[in-house]
């Protein structure tokens, strides 16, 4: 046989297979490879006629036909033709590289539909209040071959479809004369098949409005819309009353509402499940939404496959950083579209905030927390909670994959104070800001927001009006406030508000005290949900210190069911 051309390289001088020029060698070794009759003279026509087509000597060998097509099970240490071995590893070099783009291709099209998520993800929700919730209820006419006879309707008279006589030029032509105009004669005649087309048709409708049959359809189909009128005018009703229970702030009307809002907003990702719960405490007017994370696996770990140099397939992996980049950016997406569903449902504004965990569940494993938003009003107004329209550009050649510090849903998350996790697939877990716990919280039940939305809520309540918050954190906070006089807390107050098991000693009071002399207060209030040492409560019976005032968790619970009726459980 000829020379054998030499394995083929790529393009960039590497043997991965990837590119291959399509020599005659390869070509017949693939068709063989797939039992295929071809001729090795490379000019010379062939045809595939298949594996049982019979060999005739000559026909495929250049020396003379003594080889016939090699076969693929024959390993390359069995007799064979000379050069089989040759055919066989360039046939085995074609499939692994046509299984190395294949592969490829999957990991591909998996970067694809993530991708595709992540647009989808970030766009704007629907509108779940109950204003477009309301069902307007539209009558359908009765299904007749044509409208019922009206009650008293007349007969059709002939003198209503008759046609005006041809005007005529001699006013002494004969009457008889004209009615011999032929066009005249065609519309007479198509006036009386008209006439007896109605005059059929209302006798009839005459018959059908008196039958038995006629009258039972009818009735039945009354019936059926009356039927359609009270279920729509049912359902409105009860819809009013939830927005009543909802303005009365009850929880069942509030969560109803929230986890309605919430699954329409899964409806442009319905193949990537993420359901979202809501539990809503009325003490706080606060929303804890547990948001159920997808799956780690989601993202794909390989940028595709490679043909190393002996033939094998090799995987080609991603930085996991890159990896944990994404998948937090669709966490980042799928977080924001929650907030999003639940700020624009409340158009009465019943919530004070939202308090949104996202959770990462897996089989055999205590659910982890990789992410936690605590976002008061406020903060969810000033934000702009959703990415733009075209949040998932190429950037640079980069593809669907960019800097996470440039990630609008990331950066936009962060800045409404939310705790990240800073490596998904290490299983690095976050703090949640609060627990959809029990349906009375406890003071460690509450988040940040929460503690400092009751303190002020309280206060205000008692008559501390001109709130100003100084400095505040997960353990409490510092604010001040004026109240008129005459009221329950009269003048200029320093308030230090915390919650904690640790007990508020006597340095605690000296520091507030202090505080109140740099603020030129009159009063101070220390409150806390434990309790206080000796030392403190002696402390503040002494000269120069009558001036502050305690508050412990049994006074933060007896304020509670005083001011805003509702309880406040001891803490755990």
């Amino acid at each position: 046989m000829g020379e054998r051309p030499p394995m083929q390289y790529s393009a960039d001088g590497h043997s991965d297979g990837t590119v291959m020029a399509p020599q005659p060698g390869f070509l017949a070794s693939v068709f063989r490879d797939l039992g295929v009759d071809v001729p090795e003279d490379p000019d010379a026509p062939f045809t595939p006629d298949g594996p049982d087509a019979p060999f005739t000597p000559g026909d495929r060998s250049g020396s003379g036909g003594q080889a016939g097509p090699p076969d693929p099970l024959r390993s390359p240490g069995q007799a064979g033709p000379p050069d089989a071995g040759g055919d066989e590893a360039v046939a085995a070099h074609a499939r692994a590289a046509a299984l190395t783009h294949h592969r490829t291709l999957t990991v591909q099209a998996e970067q694809k539909r993530l991708a595709d998520l992540l647009r989808r993800a970030a766009l704007p929700v629907s509108a779940m209040d109950f204003e477009s919730q309301l069902r307007r209820y539209e009558p359908r006419p009765y299904p007749a071959d044509g409208p019922a006879p009206a009650p008293g309707e007349a007969e059709p008279r002939w003198e209503d479809y008759v046609p005006a006589e041809p005007p005529t030029a001699d006013p002494d032509e004969s009457p008889a004369r004209r009615l011999l105009d032929s066009g005249y004669q065609r519309e007479l005649a198509q006036a009386r098949l008209t006439h007896q087309r109605a005059l059929r048709e209302w006798r009839t409708r005459q018959a059908e409005a008196g039958s038995p049959a006629a009258d039972e359809s009818r009735r039945v189909h009354e019936q059926a819309e009356q039927a359609r009128a009270r279920a729509v005018r049912e359902y409105n009703d009860s819809l009013e009353e939830c927005r009543r229970a909802y303005r009365l702030a009850e929880p069942a009307a509030v969560e109803s509402l929230l986890e309605r809002a919430l699954a329409a907003a899964e409806t442009a990702t319905q193949d990537l499940p993420a359901p979202c719960r809501a539990v809503f405490r009325p003490l706080t007017r606060t929303a804890v939404l547990d948001l159920d994370l997808p799956a780690l696996d989601l993202v794909p770990s390989l940028t595709g496959y490679r043909l190393g140099a002996d033939g094998e397939i090799l995987p080609v992996p991603r930085p996991p950083a890159d990896r944990a980049t994404d998948y937090l950016r669709l966490v980042a997406r799928l977080a924001l579209r929650a907030l999003q569903a639940a700020d624009a449902v409340d158009t009465d504004e019943i919530l004070s905030g939202v308090v949104l965990n996202g959770w990462l569940r897996e089989p055999g494993a205590e659910p982890l927390c990789l992410v936690s938003v605590d976002a008061d009003r406020d903060a969810l107004a000033r934000t702009r909670l959703l990415p733009p329209a075209a949040p998932y550009e190429e950037h640079d050649g980069e593809g669907v994959y960019a800097d996470a510090e440039q990630d609008e849903a990331l950066v936009r998350l962060r800045q409404l104070g939310a705790a990240v996790t800073p490596d998904p697939y290490a299983r690095a877990g976050v703090e949640p800001a609060a627990l959809a716990g029990p349906a009375v919280p406890s003071a460690p039940d509450l988040s940040a927001n929460e503690f400092a939305q009751l303190v002020r809520e309280l206060l205000t309540r008692g008559g501390l009006a001109q709130w100003s918050v100084r400095l505040r954190g997960p353990a409490g906070l510092v604010a001040t406030g004026e109240g008129p006089a005459g009221s329950a807390l009269p003048g200029r107050w320093v308030v230090w508000a915390s919650r904690g098991a640790q007990p508020v000693g006597e340095e605690e009071i000296r520091t507030l005290a202090e505080a109140v002399r740099e603020e030129s207060a009159e009063r101070g209030l220390r409150l806390t949900t434990g309790r206080f040492t000796d030392e403190a409560l002696d402390l503040t019976g002494e000269d120069g210190h009558q001036h502050i005032h305690l508050v412990d968790g049994d006074g933060v619970r007896e304020l509670a069911r005083t001011h805003l009726g509702l309880p406040l459980a001891a803490g755990h």
